[in-house]
């Protein structure tokens, strides 16, 4: 004779084969096929875990047929599920095609994705309109440049300790890329004579640890006027001038002396900090100094003139170099220079109509 414990489970287990075959064809929806996978599989109270816990109350001699008919049922509810899942896949590009062929009027339209400049290449374009207005020219170069041209030209000679200033990557022997824009003056004075009025942008790179107003690569604007009787107050002047365009009338400017191979003298300039307007010790932008560096400057060096056969006697110059990513900063009110390099379309998007 059958245990009682083991018909009481054969019931049971007729029952769920049973309401296995009318989910074969009820279940309509992913959603509700996830419900019946749970109330079957689930590891802590689906329907065969606890058939399989009850085991332990059939007699010892019906383990066996008890155990073997757990087993069919579970197989038997895998069986169902793969089965419904496959025709819920098969009905899935149909509903899709028939949605598709009856769009919901009420609905909102899909708005297309737009491109846009990116906010430093519309901040370049900014400062080159200054100096097209004061009658300059926009010069290009190579990215990747030749010792003379990158450092001997400009009056870096070999081993000399300012190199370490602009430490680069290399991609030969000769050649790296370029730290700065100024090589271009370099080609530009050796095919032309003055007088000479021109701007160069372009993408630079250095060796820089990455901080809010520092990166490794960067976009950089060098201006160079070469005439006869040019001098430092040419200079100020017109740096004065670009920077209160840019900035406005009333920003705090300032030049402090410095040094470059290539200028003598040289100059540092600064404006106020716009971040924090002067007033925040903690300042992360102007490190709590009120003022921010933004350019370096200077009259050319005599020695830069020989080495493009120009004659330092006759003719004078001067020449600048500005970060565009950190003026931009500073007039967009950026925080932090790696923003400009996230490829984040909301961040891009809010400068476009500027």
């Amino acid at each position: 004779m059958p245990s009682p414990n083991l018909d009481e489970l054969k019931a049971r287990i007729e029952a769920h084969s049973r309401r296995l075959t009318e989910a074969l064809e009820q279940i309509r929806d992913p959603r509700s096929l996830e419900e019946l996978r749970n109330e079957f599989l689930s590891r802590k109270r689906g329907v065969v875990t606890l058939l399989f816990e009850d085991l332990k109350t059939v007699d010892a001699e019906a383990k066996r047929e008890a155990g073997r008919l757990v087993n069919a049922l579970k197989t038997e509810a895998q069986s169902v599920l793969d089965a419904i899942a496959a025709r819920l896949a098969e009905a899935a590009p149909a509903a899709k095609a028939g949605a598709d062929s009856a769009p919901d009027p009420t609905l909102p339209g899909e708005r297309r994705p737009y491109g846009a400049a990116h906010p430093l290449r519309l901040f370049q374009r900014e400062i080159e309109k200054i100096f097209l207005d004061m009658g300059f020219a926009i010069e290009d170069g190579p990215e990747i440049e030749t010792d003379f041209y990158n450092f001997g030209a400009l009056n870096f000679p070999p081993n000399h300790p300012a190199r370490d200033q602009w430490d680069t990557l290399y991609v030969g022997d000769d050649l790296m890329l370029r730290t700065h824009t100024s090589p271009v003056q370099i080609r530009v004075m050796e095919k032309r004579r003055p007088p000479i009025r021109i701007i160069i942008p372009g993408k630079v790179f250095r060796k820089e640890t990455p901080d809010p107003t520092h990166a490794a690569m960067f976009f950089q604007m060098e201006g160079l006027v070469v005439d006869e009787g040019v001098t430092f107050a040419h200079l100020k002047g017109t740096l004065e001038y670009v920077l209160k365009r840019l900035f406005g009338e009333k920003t705090k400017v300032r030049f402090r002396p410095s040094y470059f191979p290539f200028t003598e003298p040289s100059a540092e300039v600064d404006i106020e900090c716009l971040q924090c307007g002067q007033k925040d010790p903690a300042c992360r932008v102007c490190g709590g100094t009120g003022w921010k560096e933004i350019l370096g400057s200077g009259l050319v060096d005599p020695q830069v003139f020989k080495n493009v056969n120009i004659d330092p006697e006759r003719y004078s110059g001067w020449a600048f170099g500005m970060g565009i990513d950190r003026l931009a900063m500073f007039s967009l009110g950026i925080p932090d220079i790696r923003y400009f390099y996230e490829n984040d379309l909301r961040f891009n998007r809010q400068f476009t109509l500027r």
